[in-house]
C-alpha cells in the first residue's frame, strides 16, 4: 500500500463550507473523496475521519460506515498513521440513526441481510486506537459510534442518550451492552427505558468519557494530540495494550491477568523492546522500528 505521506494533499478539495473547522492541519495526506466524511492527517501519525453530512446532523446510514469502515481500514493500514480520531461538527457528533432508512425496513429484511453489522466493524477488526471526540448531539447510533472508540472525549455541551424505545425498537448496534458495562445495569436500565439524555459534563462524571473539554475546538484538538502521544510510541508495544484492555471485557480477572501476562511475557521478542529499555538506560529518546 502506498503511504498516506507520500501523495500530495487534497484536502482543501473536500472542506465543507457548512462544517465548523474544528482541526489545524499539519501535514499532507492522500485524502479518498468520501461523500460522507472528510479525511485528513493534522498531526504526524494521526488519522483525523469527520463525519460530514451537515444537513441532517451526521445522521448515521449505512452508506456512511461503508465510508468510514474503508476510512478505517485505510489508516490501520497505513504504516505511517499510529492513531485515528472520530469527530463530527460542532453541532453534532452524530444524531442517531437515519430513520428513512429504517421506517419501512421489515424484520426479514433486516435479520437476512443482518442491517447494521456492518456499523460494528472498528470494534472487531481495527487494531489501532480509536479515539471519538464528541460535540453536541450523540444519540442512539451516535452514541454508540462514540462509545465503540477506545477512548472518548467530549465537551460539556454534548448531549448524548440511546433514545430508541421512543421509536418503538432498542439500541442494536451495542448501546445496551457497553452502556451496562460503563455505567452498571441500573443506570443503564433508567436512560435506555426512558429513552432520557445526558450531557457531556454527566458522561464525564459516571466514567463513559475519558476527559471533559469545555470548547469543541478544545475537545478535538485535545483527542488529536492524544493520539499523536499514543502514535508516538511502539507500534508493537501499543496493538498489545489495546489487545489486552479490550480482552478484559471478555475474561474474568484471573484468566485476564494471565493473557496479560502471556502477551507481556511476548513483547520480549521484540526489537522495540531492547530499544525502549536500552534508550531508558542510557538516558535518550528512543527510536522505534515498530518491530
Amino acid at each position: 500500500m502506498v503511504s498516506l505521506q507520500s501523495l500530495r494533499p487534497l484536502l482543501s478539495r473536500f472542506l465543507s463550507p457548512s462544517l465548523p473547522r474544528l482541526y489545524r492541519s499539519y501535514s499532507a495526506q492522500s485524502v479518498p473523496q468520501y461523500e460522507n466524511l472528510l479525511i485528513s492527517s493534522p498531526k504526524p501519525g494521526v488519522g483525523l475521519i469527520t463525519l460530514n453530512r451537515p444537513k441532517a446532523l451526521n445522521a448515521l446510514s449505512s452508506a456512511l460506515f461503508v465510508e468510514l469502515n474503508d476510512a478505517l481500514r485505510m489508516f490501520d493500514q497505513d504504516k505511517s498513521t499510529g492513531a485515528m480520531v472520530i469527530t463530527g461538527s460542532e453541532k453534532s457528533f452524530a444524531a442517531g440513526a437515519d430513520v428513512k432508512e429504517m421506517k419501512d425496513m421489515t424484520f426479514s429484511k433486516a435479520y437476512t441481510e443482518d442491517f447494521i453489522e456492518i456499523w460494528s466493524l472498528q470494534t472487531s477488526q481495527i487494531k489501532k486506537p480509536i479515539i471519538s471526540a464528541v460535540n453536541g448531539y450523540a444519540f442512539g447510533g451516535g452514541c454508540e459510534l462514540a462509545m465503540m472508540a477506545d477512548i472518548m472525549y467530549c465537551s460539556k455541551s454534548a448531549t448524548f442518550g440511546q433514545p430508541e424505545v421512543k421509536l418503538g425498537i432498542i439500541p442494536g448496534a451495542g448501546g445496551s451492552q457497553r452502556l451496562t458495562k460503563a455505567l452498571g445495569k441500573s443506570k443503564a436500565m433508567e436512560l435506555i427505558l426512558t429513552g432520557k439524555n445526558f450531557s457531556g459534563q454527566e458522561a464525564g462524571e459516571w466514567g463513559l468519557a475519558a476527559k471533559v473539554f469545555e470548547s469543541a475546538q478544545e475537545c478535538v484538538d485535545g483527542a488529536v494530540e492524544t493520539a499523536a502521544t499514543i502514535a508516538s510510541y511502539s507500534r508493537v508495544a501499543v496493538k498489545a495494550a489495546k489487545e489486552v484492555i479490550n480482552k478484559s471485557q471478555d475474561l474474568g480477572v484471573r484468566e485476564g491477568v494471565e493473557y496479560e501476562r502471556r502477551v507481556f511475557h511476548g513483547l520480549f521478542g521484540s526489537r522495540d523492546q531492547k530499544i525502549g529499555m536500552a534508550a531508558f538506560s542510557e538516558k535518550k529518546k528512543p527510536e522505534w522500528t515498530n518491530e
